[in-house]
Protein backbone atom coordinates (compact mmCIF):
# COMPACT_ATOMS: atom_id res chain seq x y z
CA UNK A 1 0.00 0.00 0.00
CA UNK A 2 1.45 3.37 -1.01
CA UNK A 3 1.75 6.31 1.36
CA UNK A 4 -0.85 8.15 -0.72
CA UNK A 5 -3.44 5.40 -0.22
CA UNK A 6 -2.62 5.16 3.46
CA UNK A 7 -3.12 8.90 3.86
CA UNK A 8 -6.35 9.23 1.90
CA UNK A 9 -8.11 5.86 2.12
CA UNK A 10 -10.58 7.24 4.69
CA UNK A 11 -11.67 9.81 2.10
CA UNK A 12 -12.18 7.32 -0.72
CA UNK A 13 -13.87 3.95 -0.94
CA UNK A 14 -11.82 2.07 -3.54
CA UNK A 15 -14.13 -0.93 -3.55
CA UNK A 16 -17.22 1.21 -4.04
CA UNK A 17 -15.57 3.06 -6.91
CA UNK A 18 -14.89 -0.24 -8.68
CA UNK A 19 -18.44 -1.46 -8.04
CA UNK A 20 -19.94 1.77 -9.40
CA UNK A 21 -17.66 1.85 -12.43
CA UNK A 22 -18.39 -1.77 -13.34
CA UNK A 23 -22.12 -1.29 -12.82
CA UNK A 24 -22.02 1.69 -15.16
CA UNK A 25 -20.12 -0.26 -17.82
CA UNK A 26 -21.32 -3.85 -17.46
CA UNK A 27 -24.98 -3.35 -16.53
CA UNK A 28 -26.72 -6.74 -16.70
CA UNK A 29 -23.74 -8.40 -18.33
CA UNK A 30 -20.76 -8.12 -20.68
CA UNK A 31 -22.75 -9.79 -23.44
CA UNK A 32 -19.92 -9.69 -25.98
CA UNK A 33 -17.56 -11.65 -23.73
CA UNK A 34 -20.38 -13.90 -22.51
CA UNK A 35 -21.41 -14.78 -26.07
CA UNK A 36 -17.98 -15.29 -27.64
CA UNK A 37 -15.74 -16.71 -24.89
CA UNK A 38 -16.26 -20.10 -23.17
CA UNK A 39 -17.00 -19.83 -19.44
CA UNK A 40 -13.79 -21.53 -18.26
CA UNK A 41 -11.45 -20.14 -20.89
CA UNK A 42 -8.20 -18.64 -19.58
CA UNK A 43 -5.86 -16.28 -21.34
CA UNK A 44 -2.96 -13.84 -21.22
CA UNK A 45 -3.03 -10.07 -21.75
CA UNK A 46 -0.32 -7.42 -21.64
CA UNK A 47 -0.47 -3.70 -20.93
CA UNK A 48 1.40 -2.05 -23.80
CA UNK A 49 2.73 1.52 -23.81
CA UNK A 50 1.94 3.38 -27.05
CA UNK A 51 3.69 6.69 -26.39
CA UNK A 52 6.49 8.07 -24.24
CA UNK A 53 5.71 9.38 -20.77
CA UNK A 54 5.39 8.44 -17.10
CA UNK A 55 3.35 5.35 -16.24
CA UNK A 56 0.82 5.60 -13.43
CA UNK A 57 -2.01 3.41 -12.20
CA UNK A 58 -0.36 0.00 -12.11
CA UNK A 59 -1.26 -0.46 -8.45
CA UNK A 60 -4.79 0.74 -9.20
CA UNK A 61 -5.08 -1.80 -12.04
CA UNK A 62 -3.94 -4.58 -9.72
CA UNK A 63 -6.63 -3.65 -7.20
CA UNK A 64 -9.30 -3.60 -9.90
CA UNK A 65 -8.26 -7.03 -11.16
CA UNK A 66 -8.19 -8.55 -7.69
CA UNK A 67 -11.68 -7.22 -7.04
CA UNK A 68 -13.01 -8.69 -10.29
CA UNK A 69 -11.34 -12.07 -9.73
CA UNK A 70 -8.87 -12.88 -6.96
CA UNK A 71 -7.47 -15.72 -9.08
CA UNK A 72 -6.13 -13.37 -11.76
CA UNK A 73 -2.33 -13.32 -11.71
CA UNK A 74 -0.32 -10.22 -12.53
CA UNK A 75 3.37 -9.99 -13.34
CA UNK A 76 4.49 -6.38 -12.96
CA UNK A 77 7.37 -5.41 -15.22
CA UNK A 78 7.27 -1.68 -14.51
CA UNK A 79 6.22 0.32 -11.45
CA UNK A 80 4.25 3.51 -11.00
CA UNK A 81 6.40 6.54 -11.76
CA UNK A 82 8.71 4.82 -14.25
CA UNK A 83 9.66 6.64 -17.44
CA UNK A 84 8.28 4.67 -20.38
CA UNK A 85 8.64 4.68 -24.13
CA UNK A 86 6.48 3.42 -26.94
CA UNK A 87 6.55 -0.39 -27.07
CA UNK A 88 7.29 -1.00 -23.39
CA UNK A 89 5.19 -3.56 -21.48
CA UNK A 90 3.98 -2.49 -18.04
CA UNK A 91 2.56 -5.82 -16.85
CA UNK A 92 1.25 -9.20 -17.96
CA UNK A 93 -1.94 -10.73 -16.58
CA UNK A 94 -3.37 -14.24 -16.71
CA UNK A 95 -6.79 -15.50 -15.69
CA UNK A 96 -10.38 -16.10 -16.70
CA UNK A 97 -10.65 -14.48 -20.11
CA UNK A 98 -14.17 -13.16 -19.64
CA UNK A 99 -13.11 -11.41 -16.43
CA UNK A 100 -10.02 -9.95 -18.08
CA UNK A 101 -12.06 -8.54 -20.95
CA UNK A 102 -14.69 -7.10 -18.63
CA UNK A 103 -11.94 -5.32 -16.65
CA UNK A 104 -10.08 -4.04 -19.70
CA UNK A 105 -11.75 -0.68 -20.27
CA UNK A 106 -11.92 0.32 -16.60
CA UNK A 107 -8.21 -0.38 -16.21
CA UNK A 108 -7.36 1.61 -19.31
CA UNK A 109 -9.63 4.53 -18.42
CA UNK A 110 -7.96 4.83 -15.00
CA UNK A 111 -4.39 4.24 -16.16
CA UNK A 112 -4.47 6.41 -19.27
CA UNK A 113 -5.72 9.46 -17.37
CA UNK A 114 -3.42 8.87 -14.40
CA UNK A 115 -0.43 8.44 -16.72
CA UNK A 116 -1.30 11.63 -18.61
CA UNK A 117 -1.41 13.58 -15.35
CA UNK A 118 1.82 12.01 -14.07
CA UNK A 119 3.56 12.78 -17.36
CA UNK A 120 2.46 16.44 -17.32
CA UNK A 121 3.42 16.82 -13.66
CA UNK A 122 6.88 15.35 -14.22
CA UNK A 123 7.46 17.70 -17.14
CA UNK A 124 6.43 20.82 -15.22
CA UNK A 125 8.45 19.79 -12.17
CA UNK A 126 11.46 19.28 -14.46
CA UNK A 127 11.05 22.85 -15.71
CA UNK A 128 11.49 23.99 -12.09
CA UNK A 129 14.80 22.12 -11.77
CA UNK A 130 17.42 24.02 -9.79
CA UNK A 131 14.84 25.77 -7.62
CA UNK A 132 13.08 24.80 -4.38
CA UNK A 133 9.64 25.06 -5.99
CA UNK A 134 7.21 22.14 -5.80
CA UNK A 135 4.46 21.80 -8.38
CA UNK A 136 1.09 21.14 -6.71
CA UNK A 137 -2.46 20.42 -7.84
CA UNK A 138 -5.78 22.10 -7.04
CA UNK A 139 -9.41 21.07 -6.45
CA UNK A 140 -10.11 21.40 -10.19
CA UNK A 141 -10.62 17.66 -10.45
CA UNK A 142 -13.15 15.30 -12.02
CA UNK A 143 -16.00 14.58 -9.55
CA UNK A 144 -15.62 11.04 -8.22
CA UNK A 145 -12.12 10.69 -9.68
CA UNK A 146 -10.17 13.10 -7.48
CA UNK A 147 -8.42 10.30 -5.60
CA UNK A 148 -6.78 8.96 -8.78
CA UNK A 149 -5.95 12.39 -10.20
CA UNK A 150 -4.22 13.57 -7.04
CA UNK A 151 -2.48 10.21 -6.71
CA UNK A 152 -1.15 10.63 -10.26
CA UNK A 153 0.28 14.06 -9.40
CA UNK A 154 2.29 12.48 -6.59
CA UNK A 155 3.45 9.64 -8.85
CA UNK A 156 4.64 12.26 -11.33
CA UNK A 157 6.85 13.91 -8.72
CA UNK A 158 4.54 16.75 -7.71
CA UNK A 159 2.66 17.21 -4.45
CA UNK A 160 -0.93 17.68 -3.38
CA UNK A 161 -2.49 20.92 -2.19
CA UNK A 162 -5.41 20.32 0.17
CA UNK A 163 -7.38 17.18 -0.69
CA UNK A 164 -10.74 18.89 -0.18
CA UNK A 165 -12.52 21.65 1.68
CA UNK A 166 -12.10 19.84 4.99
CA UNK A 167 -8.33 19.56 5.49
CA UNK A 168 -7.14 23.16 5.10
CA UNK A 169 -8.50 26.69 5.25
CA UNK A 170 -7.88 28.55 2.00
CA UNK A 171 -9.23 32.10 2.16
CA UNK A 172 -9.81 33.20 -1.43
CA UNK A 173 -11.03 36.43 -3.02
CA UNK A 174 -14.72 35.58 -2.62
CA UNK A 175 -14.28 34.78 1.09
CA UNK A 176 -12.38 38.04 1.57
CA UNK A 177 -15.01 40.11 -0.22
CA UNK A 178 -17.92 38.51 1.65
CA UNK A 179 -16.10 38.78 5.00
CA UNK A 180 -15.44 42.49 4.56
CA UNK A 181 -11.69 42.42 4.02
CA UNK A 182 -8.56 40.30 4.17
CA UNK A 183 -7.82 40.93 7.87
CA UNK A 184 -11.44 40.29 8.85
CA UNK A 185 -11.39 36.98 6.97
CA UNK A 186 -8.15 35.87 8.65
CA UNK A 187 -9.47 36.74 12.10
CA UNK A 188 -12.76 34.93 11.51
CA UNK A 189 -10.91 31.81 10.31
CA UNK A 190 -8.69 31.77 13.40
CA UNK A 191 -11.67 32.33 15.70
CA UNK A 192 -13.52 29.48 14.02
CA UNK A 193 -10.60 27.06 14.49
CA UNK A 194 -10.30 28.04 18.14
CA UNK A 195 -14.02 27.64 18.68
CA UNK A 196 -14.14 24.26 16.96
CA UNK A 197 -10.84 23.14 18.51
CA UNK A 198 -9.48 22.27 15.08
CA UNK A 199 -5.91 22.39 13.89
CA UNK A 200 -5.84 23.33 10.22
CA UNK A 201 -3.30 25.34 8.26
CA UNK A 202 -4.55 28.70 6.97
CA UNK A 203 -3.62 30.05 3.56
CA UNK A 204 -4.78 33.42 2.26
CA UNK A 205 -4.97 34.63 -1.30
CA UNK A 206 -3.52 38.05 -2.08
CA UNK A 207 -4.28 40.06 -5.20
CA UNK A 208 -1.56 42.69 -4.96
CA UNK A 209 1.45 43.80 -2.93
CA UNK A 210 -0.72 45.90 -0.63
CA UNK A 211 -2.53 42.69 0.40
CA UNK A 212 0.82 41.05 1.06
CA UNK A 213 1.89 43.94 3.30
CA UNK A 214 -1.37 43.70 5.26
CA UNK A 215 -0.89 39.97 5.84
CA UNK A 216 2.75 40.43 6.85
CA UNK A 217 1.75 43.05 9.44
CA UNK A 218 -1.13 40.93 10.78
CA UNK A 219 0.17 37.35 10.56
CA UNK A 220 -1.98 34.44 11.78
CA UNK A 221 -1.61 32.42 8.55
CA UNK A 222 0.84 29.80 7.39
CA UNK A 223 0.91 30.41 3.64
CA UNK A 224 0.42 33.38 1.33
CA UNK A 225 -0.90 32.82 -2.18
CA UNK A 226 0.17 35.22 -4.91
CA UNK A 227 -2.72 35.06 -7.36
CA UNK A 228 -2.22 36.22 -10.96
CA UNK A 229 1.00 38.09 -10.20
CA UNK A 230 3.58 38.70 -12.91
CA UNK A 231 7.04 37.18 -12.34
CA UNK A 232 8.30 40.68 -11.49
CA UNK A 233 5.55 41.21 -8.90
CA UNK A 234 6.20 37.71 -7.55
CA UNK A 235 9.88 38.49 -7.01
CA UNK A 236 8.92 41.66 -5.12
CA UNK A 237 6.45 39.75 -2.95
CA UNK A 238 8.94 37.01 -2.14
CA UNK A 239 11.45 39.66 -1.11
CA UNK A 240 8.86 41.29 1.17
CA UNK A 241 7.79 38.00 2.75
CA UNK A 242 11.43 37.05 3.31
CA UNK A 243 10.73 33.48 4.43
CA UNK A 244 8.26 34.44 7.18
CA UNK A 245 5.49 32.42 5.50
CA UNK A 246 5.24 29.75 2.82
CA UNK A 247 4.63 31.28 -0.60
CA UNK A 248 2.47 29.85 -3.37
CA UNK A 249 2.11 31.21 -6.89
CA UNK A 250 -1.12 30.55 -8.77
CA UNK A 251 -2.99 31.74 -11.83
CA UNK A 252 -1.87 32.09 -15.43
CA UNK A 253 1.16 29.83 -15.00
CA UNK A 254 2.01 27.57 -17.95
CA UNK A 255 4.95 25.52 -19.18
CA UNK A 256 6.15 28.65 -21.01
CA UNK A 257 6.56 30.78 -17.86
CA UNK A 258 6.70 28.33 -14.93
CA UNK A 259 10.50 28.54 -14.72
CA UNK A 260 10.30 32.33 -14.38
CA UNK A 261 8.01 31.96 -11.36
CA UNK A 262 10.08 29.16 -9.80
CA UNK A 263 13.23 31.28 -10.03
CA UNK A 264 11.51 33.94 -7.89
CA UNK A 265 11.90 31.60 -4.89
CA UNK A 266 8.29 30.55 -4.28
CA UNK A 267 7.74 27.34 -2.34
CA UNK A 268 4.82 26.10 -4.42
CA UNK A 269 3.24 26.63 -7.82
CA UNK A 270 -0.34 25.40 -8.07
CA UNK A 271 -1.63 24.51 -11.52
CA UNK A 272 -5.24 23.51 -12.09
CA UNK A 273 -4.41 22.34 -15.62
CA UNK A 274 -2.57 19.35 -14.12
CA UNK A 275 -5.95 17.70 -13.63
CA UNK A 276 -8.53 19.65 -15.66
CA UNK A 277 -6.63 20.12 -18.93
CA UNK A 278 -4.42 17.13 -19.58
CA UNK A 279 -3.97 14.63 -22.42
CA UNK A 280 -4.24 10.96 -21.49
CA UNK A 281 -1.30 8.69 -22.28
CA UNK A 282 -2.08 6.14 -24.99
CA UNK A 283 -2.08 2.57 -23.63
CA UNK A 284 -3.56 -0.74 -24.75
CA UNK A 285 -4.40 -4.03 -23.06
CA UNK A 286 -4.07 -6.80 -25.62
CA UNK A 287 -4.36 -10.58 -25.74
CA UNK A 288 -1.22 -12.54 -26.53
CA UNK A 289 -0.04 -16.15 -26.48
Amino acid sequence: MTDFIRLHQKHFNFRQFILNALKEDVGDGDHTALSTIPKDHKGWMQLKIKEDGIIAGIEAAERILKHVDKKIRIKKILKDGDKVKKGDIAFIIYGNTRKLLTSERLILNVMQRMSGIATKTAYLQHLCKGTKTKVIDTRKTTPGFRFFEKWAVVIGGGANHRYGLFDMILIKDNHIDFAGGIIEAIDEANAYLKRKKKKLAIEVETRNLDDVKKVLAHGKVQRIMLDNYTPEQTAQAVKLIHGKFEVESSGGITEKNIADYAKCGVDFISIGALTHHVKSLDLSLKAFK
